[in-house]
């Protein structure tokens, strides 16, 4: 046979398949295709009609997945990115900053928001991204989603803080190892840099290496298969995602005692410590009355809050060291207590409004500014974020407006309930007759009406928040807690009980909430008017805010009672508010009544 028929003989086979891996070639260096591009190309070329062209480029793909698999395995396994020339789909934030053409003022500011010098968490909240440019089309995005979790979690998981080492070694001896011993004491005592308990060690316990092993060996399986399996895939991924789920969950809610925290949080954020802040604004009372003094107000707080703290806190409440008051809109922070300088808080300087000593009215609302701080040790970071504990911050600032309208109209029917009965005993006493006190007495009979009607909507509305949202969403996350082991999970129903604490507060409705800080604002005006007519008889600015405060208060339960509102699943329990506060049906014929100009509801003016 000639020697030319020899070759094309041999060649022939070749045709089929040369000719389409040149072009793809081309293509692939035309077009800079590299990492996820690139098995994204080879997997859609892999549908052919050409058995031997298909079986090539599967081999290829195959390749490219075990390049991919590596990555996997490094990312997954040891929480670590080896990706050199940014061929993954998982990419570090900076690297984006640089792409999109972000500054490095801008990152360093992003990370000095976060108040924490612990790189794992760092990285948890800013670090790395998916990088949609080399996701293959193949890799749902959920599926990517569970990979950037689970790497995250595994960096978290093998890079513990020394700090949380330490804290951990003396509240858990039970868990360490007996050649673990640390020696030493926390507080003013210096511990030494070699007393602190090995990160390796530390590492292994909170992701012990057979979980490790197991998921490296999830990743062999896939890497070993001949082909690409979809299901396989994705099976795999969601399962090594619960094993750093299962781990991260068993880190934060009970080694770093999450359920304590979540109850201190509600002790102090959302009220549930009613005697500590009743007797703090009883403190602080007349303090309050006079304008915040830009040098001085978070000082003068310190007072009221530390008397508080003496009378109320027991020395078993571990918690309360980590609470502070602060005024955000002068910057200066009142500790609770000297804590730890290394114990980072997460603050929020947007907090509050910018006071004024100019205007009468900004100054009478200034101190509605006051919020409260929890500083978080690590890893509580990766579940009470700055955004978690802004919310919390704004409940706060609401309940303690609320609680304060409720203690003002309280203490001004005692204040004046007191000089009437002295007043009526001095003119008994010097056998005076009633002449001089029976006017007065008639000139306060509608305020006091007024004030009656202000103090049962602020009353019913406090029971309402407290108990109907506060109470029934506690319990509905105490319920999650118990049943979830999966960290993510866990984060998912806390945000729901956030969400759920401010739109059944209505503090995510513009028209409401303007309406009740109008209605505290009014009350509170009402209370120190009251205590000032002593001294005055014209009982014009009374009228103007009684006449305010029926307008709002009607206007609140038009808006509340609202089919819109009142029947959708936002707020559950918001028809029984309605039915305490409308029991005799007076919040409704006054409602109706400033629409129809039938029935207005009672002035100064009617004796």
């Amino acid at each position: 046979m000639p020697i030319l028929a020899t070759v094309m003989q041999g060649l022939n086979k070749f045709f089929v398949i040369l000719p389409p891996l040149y072009e793809l070639i081309l293509e692939i260096e035309r077009d800079d295709i590299r990492g996820g591009q690139l098995l994204n190309l080879l997997h859609k070329r892999c549908h052919c009609g050409v058995p031997e062209l298909q079986a090539c480029i599967q081999r290829l793909l195959w390749h490219g997945h075990q390049v991919l698999y590596n990555q996997l395995a490094s990312w997954m396994v040891y929480g670590i990115l080896q990706d050199q020339h940014g061929e993954f789909f998982i990419r570090r934030q900076e690297d984006r900053d640089v792409e999109y053409g972000s500054s490095i003022p801008d990152m360093s500011e992003k990370l000095a928001r976060l108040s924490t010098d612990d790189t794992s968490l760092t990285y948890w909240h800013l670090g790395f991204h998916i990088f949609l440019d080399m996701l293959p089309e193949y890799i749902h995005m959920r599926v990517a989603e569970s990979i950037l979790f689970a790497g995250k979690a595994i960096s978290v998981l093998r890079n513990p803080s020394p700090a949380f080492q330490f804290h951990d070694a003396l509240y858990n001896p039970h868990i360490k190892k007996g050649s673990q011993k640390v020696h030493g004491s926390v507080g003013c005592v210096p511990v030494q840099k070699e007393q602190f308990l090995d990160v390796k060690v530390i590492g292994e316990e909170l992701l012990p290496q057979c979980e490790a092993d197991k998921i490296e060996a999830m990743l062999q399986d896939l890497k070993e298969s001949s082909e690409f399996h979809k299901r396989s895939f994705e099976c795999s991924v969601d399962s090594i995602r619960a094993v750093a789920a299962s781990h991260l969950w068993q880190l934060v809610v009970v080694r770093a005692d999450l359920n304590g925290h979540l109850k201190a949080l509600k002790d102090y954020f959302l009220l549930a410590k009613g005697d500590f802040f009743q007797c703090f604004l009883e403190e602080s009372r007349q303090l309050m009355r006079l304008p915040p003094r830009q040098s001085t107000a978070e000082a003068d707080l310190m007072v009221p809050f530390q008397l508080a703290a003496i009378k109320i806190i027991s020395e078993e409440d571990k918690y309360f060291s980590r609470v502070s008051l602060r005024m955000p809109s002068f910057g200066m922070t009142v500790k609770s207590s000297q804590a730890n300088p290394k114990t980072k808080t997460y603050t929020d300087g947007s907090s509050g409004a910018l006071l004024s000593n100019t205007s009468s009215e900004t100054s009478l609302g200034g101190w509605d500014g006051i919020a409260l701080e929890y500083s978080v040790d690590w890893p509580l970071q990766l579940f009470f974020t700055q955004e978690v504990l802004s919310k919390y911050r704004r409940i706060f600032q609401y309940l303690l407006r609320l609680k304060r309208t409720q203690m003002e109209l309280e203490k001004s029917w005692a204040s004046v309930m007191h000089q009437d009965h002295t007043d009526f005993a001095k003119h008994r006493n010097e056998r005076m007759n009633c002449s001089t006190s029976q006017p007065r007495r008639q000139r306060f009979r509608p305020m006091w009406r007024v004030r009656e009607h202000m103090a049962f909507l602020i009353r019913n509305l406090q029971f309402y928040i407290q108990v109907d949202v506060i109470e029934s969403q506690w319990n509905v996350l105490q319920s999650h807690i118990q049943d979830s082991h999966d960290f993510t999970e866990l984060v998912g129903f806390h945000q729901e009980y956030l969400s759920a604490l401010i739109s059944q507060s209505f503090l995510d409705i513009g028209s409401v909430s303007r309406i009740l800080d109008s209605i505290m604002t009014l009350c509170l005006q009402f209370c120190w008017n009251i205590e000032n007519q002593e001294s005055s008889q014209n009982t014009s600015e009374l009228e103007r805010i009684t006449e305010e405060f029926n307008k709002k208060s009607n206007s609140l339960y038009t808006i509340l009672r609202s089919s819109r509102l009142a029947g959708s699943q936002r707020a559950p329990f918001l028809r029984r508010f309605l039915l305490r506060m409308n029991f005799n049906s007076f919040f409704e014929a006054t409602a109706r009544g400033v629409l129809n100009v039938v029935r207005p509801r009672p002035s100064l003016n009617q004796q």
